[in-house]
């Protein structure tokens, strides 16, 4: 059987390792950090295959990546950047859909026990355009990116 939390652990710490900005699970990074970083949240299961007493099962999980982009706490009047922003939306592509040109293998191999990916896609958010947010009072702005990994046990 997958376990998620294992597929959970990866996630966070590969973003993290890779773009060199914290993420919190679900809330602001427990460093305390300003921003720039990423939120990251689960959001969907789907398990297929064998019956759950077999353990060659096929799963799908989802997990939703916010970059969040804020003031220079420096600078008080200073305020969220776009350009900032999508470089951490590019960022986060890259670190889960990129490969290596040479050998077309990924740039950041899951290294999940017993588990193979399969594929990684990035999903469209509902309505069909990508998720963003600005909350001008705080200087916040965020971008919404869904992650698909289809994974197996064999």
């Amino acid at each position: 059987m997958i376990s998620k939390r294992l597929v959970t652990d990866w996630v966070e710490t590969t973003l993290a390792t890779a773009s060199g900005r914290p993420v919190g699970d679900g809330r602001k990074p427990s460093s305390g950090a300003a921003p720039p970083y990423y939120l990251l949240y689960s959001v969907d299961t789907n398990l297929s295959g064998a019956p759950l007493a077999d353990l060659n099962e096929d799963g799908s999980f989802v997990y939703q990546i916010t970059s969040v982009s804020g003031p220079d706490p420096q600078n008080p009047r200073s305020t969220a950047d776009l350009d900032q922003l999508e470089w951490m939306a590019d960022k986060a592509r890259t670190v889960f859909l990129g490969r290596d040109p040479a050998t077309g293998l990924w740039l950041h191999p899951m290294t999940v026990p017993g588990v193979s990916c399969m594929t990684r896609t990035l999903e469209a958010e509902p309505g069909g355009i990508p998720g963003g947010t600005s909350e001008q009072e705080a200087g916040i702005m965020t971008y919404v990116q869904r992650f698909r990994f289809h994974l197996t046990t064999a």
